[in-house]
């Protein structure tokens, strides 16, 4: 059965990337089309209309989609966690040195960017944030991050930019900072445009972040395909493919990036702040969809003032995830 997949240019691509690549996707009888989207509301809508079976997907949209927060009607579920953590807020230079934290410490950051936000929006010239879409959780850590600062987020301006677009509008001085997923925050601080602040594992350690989204209609073929794109996030979280994934990750077709870039998104680099926690996971440990990870997004959404007020969070998320289908696919594993 051949299947047309989207994903956005992320290194939290590569489970859905190594079942193609790697026969796992074959060696389940499925032919994966893997098609790179423009932005997370383009793949949303082609997943919702039937143009695509399913796709990396961030897992607040995966939630809003069918809920029917965001985008047209949909009927996808989640069978599958792909990844967890990956997120970082980039700051650009000049920002950066306005801010002159007194130490790189979450807190001490927080402070000072809450200051320097407070004072431009004082002036009337408030700082502007990119974030990947408002259903994310790049859109949550960016209000946690101000929360640690005891900053109120409407002190600052976010607009949606696609995360492969971040380094281009941070070079371009159209955004102060973005929340991204890797590799852009490391192009970014590697072309010297920004400076990784705070990574999102310090803010929201283990949160969930890309999710398999697909189509109820598929039937027979989710568990084939949860089996073979939990099989490759394995092989992805083996460091003993490390240098391949990072290749494979780095190739014109998907990344376009010298693998050095790519290599950073899974050690720390030079111009990373201490004691960030966990960069991306994949494999076993968070492969499957659970509850508590939809309630935390959820919670989020509320705080975010994305749901409306009598909402029944329980059937929400039985309604989208879907960890008795991964368990089926995965039992033979």
């Amino acid at each position: 059965m051949r299947l047309q997949l989207g994903y956005v240019p992320l290194c939290d691509a590569a489970p859905l990337i190594a079942a193609h690549e790697l026969g796992f996707a074959r060696a389940e009888g499925l032919d994966l089309d893997l098609t790179a989207e423009p932005s997370w509301a383009t793949l949303r809508d082609r997943l919702a209309l039937g143009h695509l079976d399913g796709a990396h997907m961030l897992a607040p949209l995966a939630l809003a989609s069918r809920l029917a927060l965001s985008g047209p009607p949909s009927d996808l579920i989640v069978p599958l966690q792909l990844s967890t953590d990956g997120n970082a807020l980039t700051l650009s230079r000049t920002l950066w040195a306005a801010m002159a934290p007194d130490s790189e410490a979450l807190p001490d950051v927080a402070r000072a960017f809450a200051g320097v936000a407070e004072m431009r929006h004082r002036a009337g010239d408030p700082l502007t944030l990119g974030t990947v879409h408002p259903f994310s959780c790049h859109s949550y850590q960016l209000r946690l991050f101000a929360e640690a600062g005891s900053l109120d987020p409407a002190a600052f301006r976010t607009v949606v930019v696609p995360p492969q677009h971040c380094v281009e509008a941070l070079a371009r001085g159209l955004v102060d900072g973005f929340c991204a997923g890797a590799p852009w925050n490391d192009v970014a601080a590697e072309a010297g445009h920004g400076r990784i602040a705070v990574h999102g594992s310090a803010l929201a350690p283990n949160a969930t972040e890309k999710v398999l989204a697909v189509s109820a209609r598929l039937d027979g073929a989710i568990l084939p395909l949860v089996r073979a794109v939990a099989r490759a996030g394995r092989w992805c979280a083996d460091p003993e493919n490390r240098t391949e994934l990072i290749h494979r990750l780095a190739r014109r077709t998907y990344l376009n990036l010298d693998p050095a870039l790519v290599a950073r998104t899974f050690s720390d680099g030079p111009d990373v702040m201490a004691g960030t926690g966990a960069r991306l996971r994949f494999g076993a440990a968070i492969e499957e969809p659970r509850a508590a990870q939809a309630r935390w997004v959820l919670e989020q959404m509320r705080a975010a003032q994305q749901i409306p007020g009598p909402f029944d969070i329980p059937a929400a998320i039985t309604t989208v995830y879907r960890p008795d289908l991964y368990r089926r696919a995965v039992a033979d594993i």
